[in-house]
């Protein structure tokens, strides 16, 4: 079973500029809420093409998110069809291994999983996507010295390995699905390439 993605990810949550989580730290609230986005540039899992899908969770962790386990919404795109489904859920629900799969062993419940149309954006630093009727989230980069990126590397809590996270701010951040619901806006957010890959 080999299997390989590329593209950009983002995650936007409800933490102040810059999120604790990813040092491992409590949150800057009692509880995680964080929607995290990928679109997939280059994929292929036994033969199955997957680029050009999006893949987007939505998370809860009612504490701290690196040892209280996660309540996820999980959504895919609606232009995949049955066999790239499949594929998305494997690789995404860990059962495929590499690094989804040590993620997934942070979720404590899937509340639920659909199939929807997701619209993955990227703009000069701006990331938004959007999931009719359940959400919609727009993060940019925040400036640091003469105006560049500010990055994060080799943080522990990490979606994408291997790539600094270029810090962001979010503009919006809605939610609304499976009883979980968000309305928040300058609050913390990083985007990145991402590489997984299945174990050789």
């Amino acid at each position: 079973m080999t299997w390989s993605l590329k593209g950009t990810y983002f995650e936007s949550c409800n933490c102040d500029v810059a999120c604790p989580c990813l040092f491992l730290s409590p949150p800057t609230g009692d509880e995680c809420t964080v929607l995290v986005g990928w679109h997939i540039e280059d994929g292929l899992d036994e033969g199955v093409l997957l680029s050009g899908l999006n893949v987007a969770l939505a998370v809860h962790s009612p504490g701290h998110m690196a040892t209280t386990p996660w309540n996820v919404a999980v959504y895919v795109d609606d232009r995949a069809d049955e066999a790239q489904n499949a594929s998305l859920m494997k690789i995404f629900g860990g059962q495929g291994g590499g690094h989804p799969a040590r993620l997934a062993t942070h979720i404590g419940a899937i509340v639920g999983v659909r199939s929807v149309p997701i619209e993955f954006s990227v703009d000069s630093g701006k990331h938004a996507l959007k999931i009719p009727g359940i959400a919609d989230v727009e993060v940019d980069q925040i400036a640091g010295q003469g105006g560049g990126p500010v990055t994060i590397s080799g943080h522990p809590l990490c979606i994408a390995p291997g790539f600094p996270a270029t810090v962001a701010k979010s503009s919006k951040l809605v939610f609304s699905d499976h009883g979980m619901a968000w309305d928040l806006s300058d609050k913390t957010a990083v985007f990145s390439p991402f590489a997984y890959q299945s174990e050789q």
